[in-house]
């Protein structure tokens, strides 16, 4: 069946500038014909070829299949969108952290509200409106940047939670000491750094965090902090259910820039246009401490976010004083 179909296909090419000279003006006309009949009626009145009618029966018939594909396209999209709406309306559905800023040193819009989650022992922003900040480095491996992290949030008395994964404990694990010895909190970030909303088992979703929790001990002599944040921002009702049930608190962001690419580090002053101008009360405020420039701008950046009236706080005094702590 294909044959003939590329045969007159190859054909009307061929004949592409004899279908030129001969068309008329009303054939060519802004209004679309309305049928096969209608093409042929704008024709004029002159001998045509066997070949050349199979290439103008092919056009027709390409023509008006191409309008029925697009109509079908249309609604297929429809309706695929009306599907995912549904789908993100249950509660093992994967969603993707995100926010929005309408106006600058204002809390953000969130694709959730603080109250919704709430019931699952999650936040992402201090709803106080105090001019206070929550620092939170995720870590998935270590390239050099975290002393000099470690050096600007000491020097601020600013504690930090650095969320973490297996490979950063087993990697360099002297760095992880001195988060400990120097009172930041380590929290979970998970052992393998997984999209954890496609885990459908608490046994799974559990191994996850508890292979961490007791790295992180043998590495520090201290327990683990039940703070939890889903790899890539990735969650499900029902994982934040898993995670409360283990005792966890979960923690998005109110605040973060694209930091995460090695070999395309954002310049100091795109960061400081992000981190600056967004900032606002109540933030919790997510870095990589794999940033090059992270590390080279901390210092700095705090000491703006301090002369700009904010100070720092741990997440633990956030969990205190919305009375949800464990």
């Amino acid at each position: 069946m294909k044959q003939p179909v590329f045969k007159h296909f190859h054909s009307f090419k061929s004949d592409k500038r004899r279908f030129r000279r001969i068309l008329p003006d009303a054939l060519q006309s802004k209004e679309p014909a309305k049928s096969v009949s209608d093409v042929f009626r704008r024709l004029p009145s002159i001998p045509l070829d066997q070949k050349l009618v199979k290439s103008l029966l092919f056009l027709a018939l390409a023509f008006f299949l191409g309008a029925g594909a697009g109509k079908f396209s249309h609604h297929q999209k429809i309706r695929t969108a009306g599907s995912t709406a549904v789908i993100q309306a249950s509660s093992t559905a994967e969603s993707n952290w995100g926010l929005s800023f309408p106006e600058n040193g204002k809390s953000p819009v969130a694709n959730t509200t603080p109250e919704a989650l709430k019931e699952y022992d999650a936040y992402y922003i201090d709803e106080s409106g105090e001019k206070v900040i929550y620092l939170t480095f995720d870590a998935g491996y270590e390239n050099g940047n975290t002393p000099a992290i470690l050096d600007a949030l000491k020097k601020h008395n600013a504690p930090a939670t650095f969320f973490l994964v297996g490979n950063y404990i087993t990697t360099s694990p002297d760095l992880v000491k001195r988060m400990a010895a120097e009172g930041h909190t380590i929290g979970n970030h998970t052992y393998h750094h997984p999209n954890m909303s496609q885990i459908s088992t608490e046994d799974a979703f559990s191994k996850e965090l508890k292979d961490l929790e007791d790295l992180c001990q043998q590495t520090t002599g201290q327990p683990m902090s039940k703070f939890y944040r889903p790899p890539q921002g990735k969650y499900s009702e029902t994982n934040l259910t898993m995670a409360k049930k283990l005792g966890y608190k979960t923690f998005f962001w109110s605040l973060a820039y694209v930091d995460w690419y090695e070999d395309k580090q954002p310049s100091k002053e795109e960061a400081f246009d992000k981190l600056l101008n967004r900032i606002h009360p109540g933030a919790i405020v997510l870095l990589h401490s794999t940033s090059k420039t992270n590390g080279e701008i901390l210092d700095e950046l705090l000491t703006k976010w301090e002369e700009m009236g904010y100070t720092f706080r741990s997440l633990e005094q956030l969990v205190q004083e919305t009375g949800n702590a464990s």
